[in-house]
């Protein structure tokens, strides 16, 4: 069987998917170049994890290394690439806004030409929900204009889109880009709100709560977005025949070219949230709270009817249901055993 490849495979949606892809029997090479972003060990963990299947290969690779991507592809023939590898984060990119174009401009260029040259069925490539920026219009939808990111990471990821949509038109690559709203579950990223809130609750430390906890978010659960990438993964993109130029539609083009958002299409508030965690923890939050940060947004909110309509599948899982499993997974990881924070055999 022709093996997939999934970039990222040691973060934390990369993981997910890996390991969806190899419990259904197909064999995965993931690669990922494990930057120090947030906690290797966790990565490292995750990697571990996969590595107990047979259908999994591992390769510590740096996509922005043009020489070592062109050798993984002379090495592997791919059926499908899942391009989840970025450098992720709204608040970080102010601070270190080059590896954002190393990482997620550079990294994506050599993959797309390796793609094209390998003639790969399918690219799908994660953007974000960041790519709407200065938009007020909800919910947001990819049949909309774009073009006000607020953050340099949501820039990176709206050139993404264009970059993708040139090889499609040039070279007849199907590309899929996928616009992700706020990820969490398992296995979760530690610079994440949910992830940072559960560890200084459980620490009985402060949580800061950004403008004012006037905040509405679109959770959205790992399980539900790995479902709806493996459903448009084994769907080729195809060209829209009713795309007009005259008014052109982003989310198609006469190109084989889509977009679609996966979120949960329903918005919490930030507070709510929290309680969320607080009754998952039986422990309350001190909140310190503070005013909207640079980058930031008010709130998200997903449209899917596309996603639904073609794939007949949409983002169902509860708050209460995913933030419960992300505890339990947190509390067996670290080794927390009371709602003091407590840990047996692992520091967070």
């Amino acid at each position: 069987m022709i093996p997939v490849l999934v970039t990222g495979a040691a973060g934390f949606i990369g993981y997910h998917l890996a390991a969806r892809l190899l419990a259904e029997g197909r064999p995965v090479v993931g690669i990922d170049n494990l930057t120090p972003y947030y906690d290797v060990a966790l990565k490292q963990a995750r990697v571990r994890e996969l590595e107990a299947h047979a259908n999994f290969r591992f390769v510590g690779l740096d996509l922005s290394d043009r020489r070592a991507v062109t050798e993984l592809f002379a090495e592997h023939r791919f059926e499908i690439v899942y391009h989840l590898a970025a450098q992720a984060g709204v608040r970080h990119s102010l601070s270190d806004p080059h590896a954002y174009v190393a990482s997620n401009i550079d990294a994506f260029l050599n993959l797309l030409e390796s793609c094209r040259r390998g003639e790969i069925r399918h690219l799908v490539y994660a953007s974000s929900s960041s790519v709407y920026g200065a938009a007020t219009k909800l919910p947001y939808s990819t049949h909309q204009n774009v073009d006000h990111p607020l953050s340099l990471y949501g820039a990176t990821k709206k050139a993404n889109e264009l970059m993708a949509h040139s090889y499609s038109h040039l070279f007849r690559l199907p590309t899929t880009g996928l616009r992700f709203f706020t990820v969490y579950g398992p296995w979760g990223r530690p610079d994440m709100a949910y992830f940072l809130f559960v560890k200084a609750i459980l620490a009985g430390e402060p949580i800061n709560v950004f403008n004012n906890g006037e905040m509405a978010r679109d959770f959205t659960y790992v399980d539900d977005i790995v479902e709806a990438v493996v459903r448009v993964g084994d769907c080729p993109a195809a060209p829209n025949p009713a795309w007009d130029g005259g008014a052109p539609d982003p989310a198609s083009s006469d190109a084989p070219y889509r977009l679609y958002n996966i979120g949960n299409h329903s918005p919490v508030k930030l507070t709510d949230f929290i309680a969320v965690i607080e009754a998952a923890l039986g422990k309350q939050a001190i909140k310190h709270f503070l005013p909207m940060q640079p980058g930031d947004v008010p709130a998200t909110f997903a449209d899917v009817a596309d996603l639904t309509r073609d794939f007949d599948f949409s983002p169902k899982t509860p708050i209460e249901v995913g933030v419960a499993r992300f505890v339990e997974w947190y509390r067996a990881y670290y080794g927390v055993t009371s709602a003091t924070g407590a840990s047996e055999f692992k520091d967070s």
